[in-house]
């Protein structure tokens, strides 16, 4: 990544080059499309979606081969079944550069993290 401390989501995308630049672009245009009310930022270093209320839906990490999409775990636990196969974390999906991503699934997992927050009041971790 090329820049040093990007203040958008756009600058902190072009601080990366070919698949990872096309993945970050598309992820960011998913989470765009599910959750167009979420105001978009830069928290830690990582492009992040926040709910209207103040509180953080996920956020996604580029790395140098894939990036990680990551939700509370109480979201992650929820589509557990779904995610056989796929390398994860407590609250993180690793989504290699060099394949296509999992696109209905993550918007099925947005969907759930935004309902999890509105109806049943969980905050970010």
């Amino acid at each position: 990544m090329s820049v040093d401390k990007p203040q958008t989501i756009d600058e902190y995308i072009r601080g990366f080059a070919g698949q990872g630049r096309e993945l970050l672009r598309q992820l960011h245009a998913l989470a765009r499309e599910t959750v167009p009310g979420a105001s978009e930022a830069i928290k830690w270093g990582y492009p992040t979606w926040v709910h209207p209320s103040g509180t953080i839906l996920f956020a996604v990490r580029g790395h140098t081969r894939h990036a990680n999409f990551a939700f509370t775990p109480s979201t992650r636990d929820a589509f557990e079944t779904e995610l056989v196969g796929m390398e994860t974390g407590r609250h993180t999906v690793r989504i290699p550069y060099d394949r296509p991503a999992p696109t209905d699934l993550l918007r099925r997992m947005i969907t759930y993290r935004v309902r999890e927050h509105e109806e049943r009041g969980v905050l970010w971790m």
